[in-house]
């Protein structure tokens, strides 16, 4: 087997049992590799104010500073002593208390003048912000003029750290790894950027960036190895992605050429609109890919409303043209429903045809889902492995075993991050051959995030409103400041209904079960495990401890005894039965219902166009993206549309920030973009892709598009020349690495 790489070396060899098991189990470090890449978060310089005026309460927190006077205190009678601390940054004091024996050791080591990193929960007692037994280490204990010279030119790394572990610990770790490097001049390290690629870019030698990042003599030392380090996280996953492209273009797939005078074209001569240019545009790249003989991955991008559906409908109707059946596969069976309704009305007698390809037949629209009953189910199985079915819309029940196609040819997904990669990997399996595949979202993805989390898909993006969309009206309703603009809110829901309209009230939670599922999005988690700042959790410390989220069961109480008494008000969420589900979203649809008190089940796809009014409740708790989304539902006919953010979140807070930007602009990309930026990457690329956690430590999906951009194109190029990368086996590893089994499965079946 020869000597084990360097970085997959344990760290139970380098540093002990016992440190590598508190590494493992808070901090998620593994191997020597895991803590190479273990960045510092910021570095702090002697003399450096780190600002104590601005410490948050209940948070573990290192920070920089000297001690300005230390005082023995006795209590209980003389029979207790504290020590008190003050330590200062210029900007404020904090105090350090130590009680008992403790007391006395300390106090010989804190004397005025010292300075130290000292880490701990800030609490408050007596209105004074204190630290109670923090950690700490003094920085200028050695003596002599060469300790004090090193110790004031050098940067400190503040890590990212635990109670269990602080920050001056990994120094000392990391320290002790970059030293057995050292001593055997970085043997066994692999260098993932081709020599010509690292030269060519004025890049540092990896050596020289792990250095420079946990060492660093000065600020420029910082920024060379970022530059260095960041290039290695984008290269490697764009190398990943570029062989996923290449290898799926050289899959085989039948080619589906659109026929003259076909279902296409008696479909687009009965349509009561023109498409829109970028509809067009869409439709001819689809067009294009579905005529090749390699497979089609492609994302549809478009905001809510933007005729996604129609550029796939046609699309399908081509692939029937050509002797092929297409599937759609939606997340929910409510939105299965409406598809295949929305479906069959706008192709009118065209979907009542017979065998496949008889442009004066049409074709059969079929419906699948698991709540079918029998009959209709066995018909439905039948109509598709007889190929008399062109088009089937459905939910995963598509995915089963029993589902058999006579020529499936092209799967479009709706809503991709609903989708698990597997279900989407089972119904491409159904094809003789891997069937084209086309995945439409309303979430509006950067750039950036499309070229990283769906790198293996081409992307094409339908940023036009077709003509007759209404503006949304967005206001951010502060209950708790201001009360009588709540009881306004359900007013103008009031004034929207007298005037023949409909609305939905959106809130968090369905309620009566403690153990539910949230509607709102979760925070992001961290590489620990443990939540991160999440737009909810930026909510909860700025706001303090806050009650529950508000539930749908509760709301409709409230409501219907209270503002909107008399109307007709029911309720929608997920722990009810299908069928229950589609009788209340056809009863809404059909103007029995006035208002509509849902969960984020209506997030997605659901159309009635006299919905005018959407009140969004605990606004804060939700996503910026999903909130745009919920707001998409409404203004979908002539009549213009409100949507109302009511939360309690206070003036100051970001909560209130985030709601704000939402109510200033309509613009999905912007959004998401800021969406990105309380988020982090986190999320976007871990959670969000199958549970994989992420493999970015310095690279920011949000900052570095430049290099996310250039990397795309030099992995392009490498693997073009190179598919196996049999001359660049140092990059083989660091993909191996990369890609463990899980992520592995996620990008074969991406």
């Amino acid at each position: 087997m020869g000597r084990v790489p360097a970085l997959h070396e344990p760290l139970k060899k380098i540093l002990g049992g016992s440190t590598a098991k508190v590494m493992a189990e808070h901090l998620d470090l593994h191997t020597a590799g895991d803590l190479l890449h273990h960045y510092p978060r910021r570095y702090a310089e002697r003399g450096e104010l780190t600002r104590l005026a601005d410490l948050p309460l209940d948070e573990h927190v290192t920070v920089v500073a000297q001690v300005a006077k230390a005082a023995m205190k006795t209590f209980n009678h003389g029979k207790g002593v504290r020590l008190e601390v003050v330590v200062t940054d210029g900007s404020g004091s904090l105090t350090l208390v130590f009680f008992g024996r403790g007391a006395y050791a300390r106090e010989k080591e804190l004397i005025p003048g010292r300075r130290g990193m000292f880490a701990g929960k800030v609490s408050v007692f007596n209105r004074t912000r204190q630290l109670l037994h923090p950690d700490y280490e003094l920085l200028d204990r050695d003596s002599g003029a060469d300790a004090a010279e090193a110790f004031a030119g050098r940067l400190l790394p503040i890590y990212p750290a635990c109670k269990q572990f602080q920050s001056w610990k990994l120094t000392k770790a990391v320290d002790t790894l970059l030293d057995l490097f050292e001593a055997e001049q970085w043997q066994g390290l692999t260098d993932p950027l081709p020599p010509s690629l690292r030269d060519g870019r004025g890049l540092a030698a990896l050596p020289d960036a792990f250095r420079k990042v946990h060492r660093p003599r000065t600020k420029a030392d910082i920024e060379d190895a970022r530059a260095r380090l960041k290039w290695d996280e984008a290269f490697v996953l764009q190398v990943a992605l570029a062989r996923r492209r290449h290898a799926d273009s050289q899959l085989p797939a039948v080619a589906r050429k659109p026929v003259a005078g076909g279902i296409l074209d008696a479909f687009d001569a009965k349509l009561p609109f023109t498409l829109t240019d970028g509809q067009r545009t869409v439709s001819a790249e689809i067009f294009d890919d579905l005529a090749t003989e390699h497979p089609m991955h492609r994302l549809l991008q478009g905001e809510v409303g933007s005729g996604k559906t129609m550029v796939a409908l046609r699309a399908m109707l081509g692939v029937v043209d050509a002797g092929g059946q297409a599937a759609m596969l939606a997340p929910t069976e409510v939105l299965a429903q409406q598809h295949h309704r929305s479906v069959t009305e706008m192709m009118g007698e065209l979907a009542e045809g017979g065998m496949l390809g008889g442009a004066e037949h049409g074709t059969k629209v079929v419906l699948l889902t698991g709540s079918m009953g029998m009959p209709a189910r066995r018909q439905a199985l039948l109509d598709l492995a007889t190929g008399e079915a062109g088009i089937v819309i459905g939910t995963h029940a598509l995915i089963e075993d029993k589902v058999q196609f006579h020529d499936l040819g092209l799967v479009v997904v709706d809503e991709q991050h609903r989708f698990g990669v597997e279900q989407r990997d089972a119904l491409r399996s159904k094809g003789k051959q891997p069937p084209h595949l086309l995945v439409m979202t309303a979430t509006p993805i950067p750039r950036t995030v499309a070229m990283t989390v769906f790198g293996d898909l081409e992307t094409s993006v339908l940023d036009q409103l077709p003509a007759g969309r209404s503006p949304i009206a967005t206001h951010v309703v502060p209950a708790k400041d201001k009360p009588h603009f709540l009881a306004r809110t359900w007013e103008r829901v009031r004034e929207e209904i007298e005037g023949g309209h409909q609305a939905y009230v959106v809130c968090p939670r369905i309620g009566d079960d403690p153990g539910e599922e949230n509607g709102a999005q979760p925070a992001a988690k961290s590489r620990s495990g443990g939540a991160t700042s999440g737009p909810e959790k930026g909510a909860a410390e700025a706001d303090g401890e806050r009650r529950p989220p508000l539930a749908v069961v509760d709301v409709t109480e409230q409501l219907t005894k209270g503002p909107l008494k008399g109307l007709r008000v029911e309720v929608l969420h997920g722990r009810m039965q299908p069928d229950a589900k589609d009788d209340v979203m056809r009863r809404f649809a059909a103007g029995e219902v006035d208002v509509l008190v849902a969960t984020t089940v209506i997030e997605v796809g659901v159309n009635v166009p006299n919905s005018t009014v959407m009140v969004i409740m605990d606004a804060d708790r939700f996503g910026v993206s999903q909130l745009h989304q919920l707001r998409g539902r409404v203004g979908r006919g002539s009549a213009p549309g409100l949507c109302l953010l009511v939360t309690d979140a206070s003036e100051a807070s970001p909560a209130r920030a985030r709601l704000g930007a939402v109510a200033a602009t309509l613009d999905g990309f912007e959004l998401s973009r800021i969406d990105l930026e309380q988020r982090r990457e986190g999320d976007v690329l871990g959670q969000a892709q199958s549970g994989v956690r992420s493999s970015l430590r310095m690279l920011t999906v949000i900052d570095d598009e430049e290099v996310i951009a250039a990397a795309r194109e030099e992995a392009a190029a490498v693997v073009a020349a190179d598919p196996e990368l049999e001359a660049l086996p140092d990059l083989r590893t660091a993909l191996d690495a990369l890609l463990d089994e899980e992520r592995e499965q996620y990008l074969d079946k991406g």
